[in-house]
């Protein structure tokens, strides 16, 4: 069986430079009926655990170390024994939410993460965080985009590790090459594709430089 994506949305709340704001969250479960990774293990290890229904949990890839979005990794990688994945330039965020607990792995720009068959890209495209990737699927048709870019434009930038012009480059460079037809499965809110958002994004581009 072709692998397929699960999606479950998880709420709590997001903190970061003294501020604290109710979030819901996109998670999203690659694999096939018995093996998945996780895309971000967002607030609710129960819920994940629910839906991946007994499966064999192989990864938990984080897009970025903001808080929403890896609250619930250590308890779900404790409940899994899955190992959790993040870019290294994203350390010192994971730390303000986990000092006492590191990733398991590193991930890299190019880096091939192989789930049921399914090939999945990791491109690295800082400026939402240091450490934000994405994760591409020709076979699948879809980018999961993490916080770097959602329906309407790109993620935010104005607090702590975060940076406009940088968020502009990565989705120039990394997005914008991939296909228009391709789905953009987001952190939070709805779906989109690339060629739905590249009009607005020539925009934001413009913005940026």
């Amino acid at each position: 069986m072709a692998a397929r994506i699960d999606h479950v949305v998880t709420s709590g709340t997001f903190s970061l430079d003294g501020g604290t704001w109710d979030v819901d969250n996109n998670v999203w479960i690659v694999g096939d009926d018995t093996e998945a990774i996780v895309i971000d293990a967002a607030h609710d290890a129960d819920a994940i655990l629910a839906a991946l229904d007994g499966r064999a949990l192989r990864a938990i890839v984080c897009t970025h170390a903001h808080n929403d979005h890896i609250d619930a990794a250590p308890a779900l990688a404790a409940a899994t024994g899955a190992r959790i994945l993040l870019h290294p330039a994203d350390q010192p965020l994971w730390k303000q939410t986990h000092p006492d607990h590191s990733p398991d792995g590193d991930l890299a720009d190019g880096q091939v993460l192989t789930i049921a068959g399914t090939d999945l890209t990791v491109l690295h495209t800082p400026g939402h965080a240091p450490g934000g990737v994405c994760l591409y699927s020709a076979d699948l048709g879809t980018v999961f985009t993490g916080d770097t870019l959602f329906q309407g434009g790109p993620g935010a930038t104005g607090r702590s590790f975060s940076d406009f012009p940088t968020i502009v480059d990565s989705i120039r460079e990394k997005l914008l090459t991939l296909p228009p037809e391709t789905v953009v499965r987001t952190g939070h809110g709805d779906s989109t594709t690339i060629g739905a958002e590249a009009p607005h994004l020539q925009e934001w581009i413009s913005r940026g430089h």
